[in-house]
């Protein structure tokens, strides 16, 4: 099994240090951070009586009060030999968490790991409202969380072939020919989801410009939902976003302020059956037609989809699929292309 050697890379002098393997993670830093948020002021609520742990007595909950929410968390990872010119900050999409990045639903390496070792300092964040960034009470977000059921994640990230292809029994799922997705483990890629809501876009969008501007300069590797954010945000912060790739991006930015990114090379990535599948088919025209926005303003936008080189049968999770480290490559060269490492 692989090991991330920290000892005296990180000053721990009273450890020995390890020696480390050709292909072990040598680290000269970890942690996190959370970054954005506000205080918001509730007010007006009732006070009452509750018992915190079964057994304890009653003690006074009383809701007003001051509360810090919309933040965002964010966990680094700093190889001892970097390579990349600037850091790489991977966001999640709709629903999900940066576990995306982590590793994959049958315990192989993700991107995170692969592109730690391709000697990048990497950021790996939970949006607001996501995993450990917390999200906030109804008295400050009215509307109600949205929950994914079983088959959703299979029938709509283009793992199952269409409508109707998800069965509670795992012998009687349709998947689509040369799926690459570990669907024998998709029960614990169904572990990952988390709630999402619908009317925190701009929050998310806030607590992405505060990481931005506390960490960047910077590469984006961007999926989904997070790619859409992560356009609005290179649109506002043009000069700390060295270059962009967008992983299947469900939308894009605003086409009237594209050519703010006219200095942000970017990449966008599509999986298979994306054309066959109305919803993924309508994300991607959307895509290319803000591709032509930024090079109508002066940009450079390149357009890979994975089948025309030879690479077949991903999903929307394409990170996850069996095939994750040949897309990494594919992406870690046209990052070397653009001169994004020393």
């Amino acid at each position: 099994m692989r090991h991330v050697v920290i000892g005296m890379v990180l000053g721990l002098t009273a450890l020995p240090l390890i020696a480390a393997a050709e292909d072990d993670i040598v680290l000269r830093g970890m942690g996190s951070f959370h970054v954005g948020g506000r205080v918001v002021e509730v007010s007006g609520k009732p006070v009452r009586m509750i018992v915190r742990q079964p057994g304890g007595p009653l003690t006074k909950l009383d809701p007003n009060g001051q509360y810090m929410v919309e933040q965002m968390y964010v966990q680094y990872f700093l190889p001892r030999n970097r390579k990349g010119k600037w850091p790489l900050l991977m966001w999640h999409g709709g629903g999900l968490t940066g576990v995306s990045y982590e590793s994959t639903p049958d315990g192989r390496e993700g991107w995170l790991n692969m592109f730690v070792r391709k000697g990048w300092d990497v950021y790996v964040s939970d949006a607001v409202e996501r995993g450990r960034a917390g999200f906030a009470s109804p008295d400050v977000w009215p509307s109600e969380p949205i929950f994914l059921p079983y088959p959703d994640p299979f029938e709509r990230f283009r793992i199952g072939d269409g409508e109707g292809s998800f069965s509670a029994d795992p012998g009687k799922r349709k998947v689509l020919t040369g799926s690459q997705f570990p669907v024998e483990a998709y029960d614990n890629y169904m572990k990952q989801l988390v709630p999402r809501w619908l009317t925190t876009d701009n929050a998310i969008v806030a607590a992405y410009v505060a990481l931005v501007d506390k960490v960047c300069p910077c590469v984006l590797l961007v999926h989904s939902q997070g790619a859409t954010f992560a356009f609005q945000v290179a649109e506002q912060r043009p000069d700390k976003i060295k270059a962009i790739v967008a992983v299947e991006s469900a939308t894009a930015g605003n086409p009237d302020k594209a050519a703010a990114l006219k200095a942000t090379p970017t990449l966008m990535l599509f999986g298979d059956y994306v054309d066959a599948h109305p919803r993924w088919a309508t994300f991607k025209r959307i895509d290319l037609a803000y591709a032509d926005a930024v090079r109508a303003g002066g940009g450079s936008v390149d357009v890979v989809n994975l089948p025309d080189i030879g690479i077949k049968g991903n999903s929307h999770m394409m990170m996850q699929d069996k095939n994750n480290a040949a897309i990494a490559d594919v992406i870690q060269q046209w990052l070397v292309g653009k001169g994004m490492t020393e």
